[in-house]
């Protein structure tokens, strides 16, 4: 019998996911728990196993789609048997894939009594202004599916053209119209990347109109004559701001915008820090991973978050108003560069662990994290971000918060610099230049500088941390 391979639900909030690629084409064999699509969440890659061993067949949508969790996205066949057509599994016993259910408030179970509905389908009637009442269900005990929803708009003149929420999220921002649009899903349906491709072509179309034609020179003086030449076109390669880099600028842009970042630095004397790090290397198995200075920063962090709560916490709105929790475990997200963005793994109860311990999880957080191979409870729930560009040679930059946390640690390069001390001697000293980016809704000025001071303390006196 045809086993169903579904968009897997990953977390508890994710209500679609985008197919970043097939790993395996329609006719290829594949065995059961063998990766057959890579997906993207707003958080992380993951990979969709096959749920039994067979012949993958009927690909249903098309790398960059977004879809709907629990939406069948491909079959998976024993020799010579056929994937059933989408009627037939609209029609058959077994609950349509799209179905979710959900506890409904009174009032919805007032309207549920009238009329059975899948929330995909209630969802894409309300947005299109579509009464549900009148319309014939094909699910089970009638209930009416998506599929039943969209079949009555495309008969409906100037009826609403077929598209993923993503989609007319995005047409919307850009004030484009969807009848515009071709569309490569299932039954010409218009998904997010259709979009981005129509406005990168619209773009480009208007990049070229403008280098190409003639510029308009201004009214020449009397006795001069102008002749403006064509401008030959640039070329240029249109990048669509899609999956991981795209949620990225969304929450980036949201955090910059709602919340008043504060920026506070310090310079920290490092020598007592490389120290504690260079005796840790020399404890270590030749097994376990070399301690970065990463690692005593997050263990530094960890020791002045349990002393300063305001940072180790988040901001949340609830429907009586927004609330300050105070976090009283310290789960430090550790800031990984991608070539296609930037991913925040999490080590959870950085305040129990010691160095070698951290260094171990980090490297293997880092790691699978490039692998895109992290779970998603690894990126989930931090309180605290560390961020380090001292590699790249950066000595100080600004960071944007990660909501709902309420602070970011900007970590720069350490450099040998020429000092004086108390008596006017001169010594070399590894000095580090750290960055406090905090929201001032939360974090008042003197809170964040009393985090700073005291990870300058423990910093330069790393025995405090047994303390």
């Amino acid at each position: 019998m045809a086993r169903e391979v579904i968009m897997p639900k990953f977390g508890f909030t994710q209500e679609t996911a985008e197919i970043v690629r097939w790993l395996k084409k329609a006719g290829e064999p594949v065995e059961a728990g063998e990766p057959i699509a890579e997906v993207t969440t707003d958080k992380v890659n993951m990979e969709v196993e096959a749920p039994t061993s067979g012949i993958l067949a009927d690909l249903r949508y098309h790398e960059g789609d977004v879809v709907p969790v629990t939406e069948v996205i491909a079959y998976i066949l024993a020799p010579g048997e056929q994937a059933p057509e989408p009627a037939e599994v609209a029609q058959s016993g077994a609950p349509a894939p799209s179905v979710v259910e959900t506890v409904a408030s009174p009032a919805q179970e007032q309207s549920q009594m009238a009329v059975k509905a899948t929330p995909l389908a209630e969802r894409i009637a309300r947005e299109a202004g579509l009464e549900l009442q009148g319309i014939q269900g094909s699910g089970p005990s009638g209930k009416i599916t998506r599929r039943d929803v969209e079949a009555v708009l495309s008969r409906q003149p100037g009826g609403k053209v077929r598209a993923v929420p993503a989609a007319r999220r995005l047409a919307r921002e850009a004030g484009v119209a969807l009848t515009e649009v071709m569309g490569s899903g299932p039954d010409g349906r218009v998904q997010s990347a259709d979009v981005q491709r129509y406005l990168a072509s619209r773009q480009a179309a208007a990049v070229e109109t403008t280098l190409a034609a003639p510029a308009k020179a201004p009214q020449p003086a009397p006795m001069t004559s102008v002749t403006v030449e064509s401008i030959p076109p640039m070329a240029f390669q249109a990048v669509p701001l899609t999956g991981m880099r795209r949620t990225i600028a969304q929450r980036l842009q949201k955090s910059a915008q709602d919340a008043p970042h504060i920026n506070l630095e310090i310079r920290v004397d490092v020598t007592q820090a490389e120290a504690l790090r260079a005796k840790a290397n020399r404890q270590r198995s030749e097994t376990q991973p070399k301690v970065s200075l990463t690692v005593v920063l997050a263990k530094a962090c960890a020791w002045a978050l349990k002393r300063n709560p305001y940072l180790n916490a988040w901001l949340q709105s609830t429907p009586q108003g927004e609330q300050i929790l105070l976090l009283q475990q310290v789960n430090l997200g550790i800031a990984v560069a991608l070539d296609e963005g930037l991913i925040v793994p999490v080590v959870r109860q950085a305040e129990t662990k010691g160095l070698l311990q951290l260094a171990q999880e980090i490297e293997d957080l880092s790691q699978r994290a490039r692998q895109n191979r992290l779970r998603p409870e690894e990126v989930a729930d931090g309180t605290f971000t560390l961020s380090n560009l001292g590699m790249f040679g950066i000595e100080r930059f600004t960071a944007i918060i990660n909501p709902p946390q309420v602070a970011i640690l900007a970590v720069g390069t350490v450099r040998k610099e020429v000092l004086a001390d108390e008596n006017d001697q001169v010594m070399i000293r590894p000095m580090l230049t750290l960055t406090l980016c905090a929201d001032h809704r939360v974090v008042d000025g003197a809170v964040a500088a009393a985090f700073l001071r005291d990870l300058k303390t423990v910093l330069e006196d790393p025995q405090l941390m047994v303390l």
